[in-house]
């Protein structure tokens, strides 16, 4: 029996997730919303560039959406810009008894340890009271990050030090919001996006670090932040609009869970507007981007993963596993136990069903 599903969302990777939805067997698509106005009462199908029908049209309030009677919530609004309310929707659709399953709002994917205890109990008692379970993910923060290291990291004797890295070129990002108000492109040196202020990068990326310190059994005692920035020598133009000169066109930031004063568990972004900036910095392993995971250990790993798609380029390819993940995940987050939940709690998860043989032309 097909699982009924609602869908929150149609933006970079909510647009994905919901073509995932339409078109697998394995979920009843019940109703969409989203916040643009423009895009109410228009047919999912449409909102998912699939140029089909489903008889879905999009609603503009998650009232009219729970109306459609869901089992599972797909969310993917913007968490990042407007964290408070996107908690407060999570918070809500537990609250009625829907599971959720999402990109957003991140600190979610583990916030124990990172959020203060008054902010995670209003989450948790919800689902207690719907009976309901939520599971935040993506790539980075996401499975590039604690499934494939924790992986990794089972197959070895002793580990020293797990480095997750993203090496991309992000100039055909086309997320005008993300790049120039969070992560402050375009921008001059001068001036402290959302993402660098004090603090943020260990909001953002500490649930991942704390949920790799949970699998390898180790109290991480603090989390330090270093980053640098990159001015652009001219102006030009990339997908989410225009660089000036003078405004950020390269980033490079780390986090370091430390400890006993060892940097244990790091994270890295090394993030450019042009392949052949800083080249003195890490470089992808294929051209555009790649994901790295370093293990220093016994044994030692460096794995390289490589997204690429027959529809776009390493970003577009990035954000379909993005999508993959958050909708292949929502049966095992269905049979979970209540509560918030994590890839420590899941078990693997696959997809059975996509195996698609090529007709022969």
């Amino acid at each position: 029996m097909s699982v009924r599903v609602a869908h929150v969302g149609t933006g970079n990777v909510g647009r994905l997730a919901l073509t995932g939805l339409i078109e697998s067997p394995r979920y009843e698509l019940t109703g969409v919303c989203v916040s643009t106005p423009a895009k109410v009462g228009r047919d999912a199908g449409e909102l998912a560039g699939l140029g089909v029908t489903t008889g879905i049209t999009a609603v503009g309030d998650l009232d009219a959406l729970l109306a459609t009677e869901p089992e599972v919530v797909v969310y993917c609004a913007m968490g990042d810009t407007r964290l408070l309310e996107a908690v407060e929707d999570v918070r809500r659709l537990l609250a009625a008894g829907v599971h959720v399953v999402g990109s957003a709002p991140g600190l979610l994917m583990y916030p124990w340890q990172v959020l203060p205890p008054k902010f995670v109990a209003p989450i948790e008692e919800a689902a207690r009271q719907g009976n309901s379970s939520l599971f935040i993910t993506g790539v980075d923060p996401g499975f590039a990050n604690d499934l494939l290291p924790l992986a990794l990291t089972g197959t070895c004797q002793t580990v020293e030090q797990v480095r997750c890295m993203e090496i991309a070129d992000y100039a055909t990002y086309d997320g005008a919001e993300v790049m120039f108000d969070v992560m402050g492109f375009g921008k001059p040196l001068d001036e402290i996006p959302m993402l660098l202020q004090p603090g943020v990068l260990s909001i953002a990326w500490g649930p991942s670090i704390r949920m790799l310190a949970a699998g390898l059994g180790v109290t991480v005692d603090n989390i330090t932040e270093h980053y640098e920035r990159i001015p652009a020598t001219a102006a030009f133009d990339i997908a989410a609009g225009h660089v000036p000169a003078g405004g950020v066109v390269a980033l490079r930031f780390e986090l370091c869970g430390m400890v006993d004063g060892h940097p244990a568990i790091v994270i890295e972004h090394i993030t450019r507007l042009r392949e052949d900036l800083c080249p003195q910095w890490a470089q992808p392993a294929q051209p555009g981007g790649s994901y790295r995971i370093e293990i220093t250990g016994e044994p030692s790993y460096a794995v390289d993963i490589c997204p690429n798609s027959r529809k776009g380029d390493h970003n577009h390819a990035a954000i379909v596993a993005a999508a993959g993940r958050i909708v292949n995940a929502i049966p095992a987050v269905v049979a979970a136990a209540p509560g918030i939940r994590t890839t420590l709690d899941l078990p693997l998860v696959t997809t059975p069903g996509v195996i698609r043989v090529p007709r022969p032309r």
